[in-house]
């Protein structure tokens, strides 16, 4: 099965090429779509570097106009993919691409359709306080009203079959990409089976763009679509 990679990024200047060069490295077939979502950092210019090295069959680079958040760029990036399982991978090296194998294992084996790598469950590492402790929030709300049965519902690495991708109605244009994509999987019947990954954190200083609004904008997510129709 082939796997399409969906790296939403903007302003990563410093890890842009590092990150690509991991996925690159990883031993599967894949296919690497990445979506500029209006960079000013210099950014746009080492994509389109690195693009003109590769086939877009191999490597694709999508220039969004103006910076509209990750969820939009996500949206984009479903409608370019032609391989069987989509993974959502950022753009920072919080997370390991070396990863992907066992994180696509269970769908190749045909035992779920929709895979989360948890870092409650793998990495020692955390956030501060106060992402860890938006994230455990998070994770408990989707349990309660979705009986998710999750332990990590903010996680990057959120991996389907990409039929079903492809078919969840998703509005979402920021990072309520996360709570709005596991109401949807839960509500259509999908298992959620999660996989232990690593992780490792960055500071605010260090360019992490998450805030507490996104935070209490992920909450009335999950909250909206279990109770309003």
């Amino acid at each position: 099965m082939k796997l399409s990679v969906i790296i939403p990024v903007y302003n990563e200047k410093e890890t842009i090429s590092s990150l690509i060069q991991q996925v690159q490295a990883v031993a599967v077939d894949k296919e690497i779509i990445i979506v500029d979502d209006g960079s000013k950092d210099g950014t746009s210019e080492v994509l389109k570097k690195i693009a003109s090295l590769h086939s877009p069959k191999d490597l694709k680079v999508i220039f969004m106009e103006k910076n509209s958040g990750k969820g939009s760029a996500i949206r984009r990036g479903i409608k370019e993919v032609n391989g069987d399982i989509i993974i959502i991978q950022d753009a920072d090296l919080e997370y390991d691409p070396f990863e992907y194998p066992k994180l696509i294992e269970p769908i190749v084996e045909g035992k779920t359709s929709v895979v989360y790598g948890s870092r409650i469950l793998g990495s020692r590492a955390k956030s501060s306080w106060s992402f860890y402790l938006g994230g455990r929030v998070l994770s408990l709300l989707a349990n309660l009203l979705y009986n998710a049965r999750i332990t990590d519902e903010p996680t990057c690495y959120k991996v389907f079959k990409a039929e079903i991708l492809k078919e969840i109605p998703l509005t979402c244009t920021g990072f309520e990409f996360c709570p709005e994509v596991t109401a949807k999987v839960r509500k259509a019947g999908y298992r959620i089976m999660e996989v232990p990954i690593s992780y490792y954190p960055r500071k605010i200083s260090e360019g992490k763009k998450i805030r507490l609004k996104d935070g209490l904008i992920a909450i009335w997510t999950l909250l909206k679509l279990r109770f309003l129709p």
